[in-house]
């Protein structure tokens, strides 16, 4: 697959598409983008291309730590440049669950950058915010502390990161466990201090100026939870809420982690829903 070099660290990429407008999709945790080829690939017999990229730190990508602002940010800043080189922009930014925030931090810091945003799974709330502040970074603090980098780099993420990038080992054993150790403390606190806000990195008035059109699809679990995209639908000026397209479950009865074949069969209709949005709201 073919590469770039952003903001000094080599992004792994991929273009679905031949011509038309761009929508760049990123999955969520820290899963590299294989997972969205096919849906990317609808999207495309639609009319679009479809940029996929594995983050930095995820799949086939550089390791990189930059603690001068959340992971998320990061994350959408090297989005915004890899559109640039690609001459993309403006460009349809979304996601599922991580890939959502991503979106949104994009939209927030990048709106020159931005015709419209097709989110799913969004995240928010104590539970989720607890849970996936300790699964992306705390949980690395006492690997690194223990047993230093080479610690870090026997964890599961790690393994599939070096596995999938090979010279990724060099690169995660020459970091600092100390500076490691930092930049996961920053992470997590940033993470950690969005648990009163509607979604993890965005505050209501951030939301509230997101101007451009916004495709909004609930999840089912208590990560992902219904009133979270309910609310931030709300929020969103220019937003169409969907909670159709999964089985739909009260907030007493949430699954308690999202289910992959689900959402997976449920891809078509994401396609079909996503496609008649951009028709109505994308200029071609």
């Amino acid at each position: 697959m073919p590469e770039a070099q952003v903001r000094g660290v080599t992004i792994n990429y991929e273009i679905i598409g031949t011509s038309g407008p761009f929508i760049a999709l990123t999955p969520g945790s820290r899963r590299p983008y294989a997972e969205l080829v096919d849906l990317s690939k609808a999207l495309a017999a639609q009319g679009y291309r479809v940029l996929l990229h594995d983050r930095r730190n995820c799949g086939a990508s550089d390791v990189a730590f930059d603690g001068s602002a959340s992971e998320h940010e990061v994350w959408a800043d090297d989005l915004y440049e890899l559109g640039k080189q690609l001459n993309a922009l403006p460009m349809v930014v979304g996601g599922s669950s991580a890939g959502a925030r991503l979106a949104i931090l994009y939209a927030m810091r990048h709106p020159d950058g931005l015709s419209g945003m097709l989110l799913w799974r969004l995240t928010g709330g104590q539970h989720a915010v607890d849970y996936l502040a300790n699964n992306y970074y705390g949980r690395f603090i006492p690997l690194a502390q223990e047993g230093g980098m080479q610690k870090v780099a026997e964890s599961d993420h790690f393994q599939e990161v070096i596995a999938a990038r090979p010279s990724n080992r060099e690169k995660l054993l020459a970091v600092k466990p100390a500076d490691f150790i930092k930049v996961m403390e920053t992470w997590r606190n940033a993470f950690l201090e969005s648990a009163k806000l509607p979604i993890v990195g965005a505050t209501e008035a951030d939301l509230r100026a997101i101007t451009a059109p916004v495709c909004l699809v609930s999840g089912n679990d208590v990560i992902h939870t219904p009133a979270t995209a309910l609310k931030a639908s709300k929020l969103l000026p220019n937003a169409e809420f969907h909670d159709d397209v999964v089985e739909k479950r009260s907030d007493d009865n949430l699954k308690k982690d999202w289910d992959r074949k689900e959402w997976r069969d449920a891809e078509p209709a994401l396609a079909r829903i996503f496609g008649d949005f951009l028709k109505r709201h994308l200029k071609k």
